[in-house]
């Protein structure tokens, strides 16, 4: 790994390149994938059947075919081993705990002068899910995505999942049973956001849509952004890792590790102000990584995205991490509870030694679809929030206007807006008849 010294004369330019790690090449990826959305929104299912002869290399005799059969899911949950599904019970039970907390409801205020204030909150009617997948499709990423829409009360949720040569995760389907959903069709890339955002002859278009993918899943979200929400532009996983002297190396080397075998650009940081653990953690990571099944993916990602920088104390740590604001912040120190309040940008922290990243992808129960390069500044992870709409409510009585619209005439008169100005002063002329 590469090691950093925040006393390094380059160590500011070699920084300013850790920055830059999220960047995605979308717009070279944009020609392409607007011409598929254009296909898509022009011809429908002939387009989509189109895409996945090239993209997936198997042949769809209709759109029926792309539909995946209720049974084929159910005998998959059936299939499973009980420790399996016992453990995809537990997942979700407690990821549908933790969201259950974020559910908002609907809100009146009475005001003494008979004015009525307040918000009503509507689950969004359609939501559409993008799973990566194939035969190493992530069936915790349904559960993560799935479960907030299902707490929020969305009345449809679709699911769109790559199948190269028709092949399916047979885990992934036992987890679309878990989640019981009905509707799921075995297309993936740029082809599944525009079949989702634009519909087709057999599919209703969607609200909003979510789920992590690769270059051409964040161009066509972006590029469908505004017909349709969706929830960010995610892009390769990242951890970040504040340690002091008295953590366990072995334990960081793993935790870094954990990162890097998801993908070749994803970013793996240790801070730490002990230059003896970051000595250390380097050959920790080496005997490791060997032992990976995933070696070529990891080692790729260990020598070109991971780094370790070694400060002069842990405030100058945490503010470069700040800086950072990465997609998973460990905190390995004595005192992780008393650093949380200067945390000031990261999309999940997890707090002491025996809370892996690892827990947080699977079974501790907050969203494990999380801002990336960066945006943890101004994105938070994945929510109910995301799978509501909020409308505002304003009721005024008669009394309610007369005490307060002469205040709103002022300001719309001198906004230069008469229109507005007289839509209020023409009720005002009522005050009599009070």
């Amino acid at each position: 790994m590469q090691i950093l010294n925040i006393k390094d004369n380059n160590f500011n330019e070699k920084f300013e390149e850790l920055l830059g790690r999220g960047n995605m090449d979308i717009e070279n990826a944009s020609k392409i994938v607007l011409e598929l959305l254009n296909d898509i929104k022009k011809n429908g299912n002939k387009a989509v059947i189109e895409h996945i002869k090239k993209f997936d290399n198997w042949n769809p005799s209709c759109f029926e075919d792309i539909l995946i059969d209720k049974k084929q899911i159910e005998n998959a949950y059936n299939n499973l081993s009980k420790d399996v599904q016992n453990a995809l019970k537990l997942a979700y039970d407690r990821i549908y705990s933790y969201h259950l907390k974020q559910k908002t409801t609907s809100w009146i205020d009475f005001e003494d002068n008979g004015s009525i204030l307040g918000a009503k909150v509507t689950p969004m009617n359609r939501a559409g899910l993008y799973i990566p997948g194939g035969k190493a499709a992530y069936p915790s990423s349904l559960l993560m995505n799935a479960i907030p829409a299902i707490v929020a009360g969305v009345k449809e949720i679709v699911v769109c999942v790559p199948t190269p040569q028709n092949q399916l995760n047979e885990l992934l389907l036992a987890t679309i049973h878990i989640c019981n959903i009905k509707e799921v069709y075995k297309v993936g890339g740029a082809s599944a956001i525009g079949l989702m955002a634009y519909g087709s002859e057999n599919v209703n278009k969607v609200d909003v849509i979510t789920g992590p993918g690769n270059i051409f899943v964040a161009c066509a979200k972006k590029l469908v952004f505004g017909d349709v929400n969706i929830d960010m532009i995610a892009g390769p996983s990242e951890i970040g890792i504040i340690a002091d002297k008295n953590a366990n190396a072995k334990y960081i080397a793993l935790d870094l590790l954990s990162q890097a075998e998801h993908d070749e650009m994803a970013s793996s940081i240790l801070i730490t102000n002990s230059e003896d653990l970051a000595k250390k953690v380097n050959s920790e990571v080496d005997i490791e990584l060997k032992k990976l099944n995933r070696y070529e993916i990891t080692s790729k990602s260990i020598q070109n995205r991971a780094c370790i920088i070694i400060t002069e104390s842990t405030k100058e740590s945490i503010d470069l991490m700040n800086r950072i604001a990465p997609e998973h912040l460990e905190i390995l120190c004595n005192n992780p509870y008393e650093l949380l309040p200067f945390i000031e940008n990261a999309g999940a922290i997890f707090l002491g030694e025996y809370t892996p990243e690892a827990i947080g992808d699977y079974i501790a129960g907050p969203n494990h679809t999380l801002p990336t390069g960066g945006s943890a500044k101004f994105f938070s992870p994945l929510s109910v929030g995301d799978f509501v709409k909020q409308s505002s409510i304003i009721g005024f009585s008669k009394q309610a206007i007369f005490e307060l619209g002469e205040a709103c005439a002022i300001l719309a008169e001198n906004e230069g807006l008469e229109a507005h100005r007289k839509s209020v002063e023409i009720r005002l002329k009522d005050k009599d008849n009070v």
